[in-house]
């Protein structure tokens, strides 16, 4: 019988996997459909993420706890921009937790939240929603392979 290859660099993953916030949140899952594949550092993953699972092998079922730093970062207060309310459009309806889309320097598409507004001012929030927490990662794998070399 040959050794199973763990997850780590050089390898495609096949897994099923769930993320789910510290209340039980389930935030994404495949469980119920197709499993996922990826090469480890395709970018598909977060880096956190793939480093969670290294050493895993086919048939391993987890529940791994990832923390801001390797998940989706801190929340940042700077991250927080106050706009003008005539910045945007006279139609726009807005709402505490509306999610808008921005371009950023390089015109590059940037989602913000209303946190709040008023008459005069939008508070547009950047962070990811969900900086600064732990997320749960339920992960089952299924196959572990060498990565193939293009």
């Amino acid at each position: 019988m040959t050794e199973q290859l763990p997850v780590g660099p050089g390898t495609t993953v096949t897994l099923h996997f769930a993320l789910r916030l510290e209340d039980g949140e389930e935030i994404d899952s495949n469980f119920e459909q197709s499993p996922a594949t990826f090469t480890v550092g395709d970018g598909n993953l977060l880096p956190g993420f793939e480093k969670a699972m290294y050493g895993l092998k086919a048939g391993a079922r987890e529940t791994l706890v990832v923390g801001p730093e390797e998940g989706f970062g801190q929340h940042n207060p700077s991250n927080i921009q106050e706009i003008p309310r005539d910045q945007f459009d006279a139609g726009l309806e807005l709402e505490e937790g509306l999610m808008l889309s921005f371009a950023d320097a390089q015109k590059s598409e940037l989602p913000g939240v209303v946190r709040e507004f008023d008459d005069k001012r939008v508070v547009i929030d950047f962070n990811h929603p969900l900086a600064g927490r732990d997320i749960i990662f339920d992960v089952a794998i299924l196959n572990v392979e060498p990565a193939q070399v293009h």
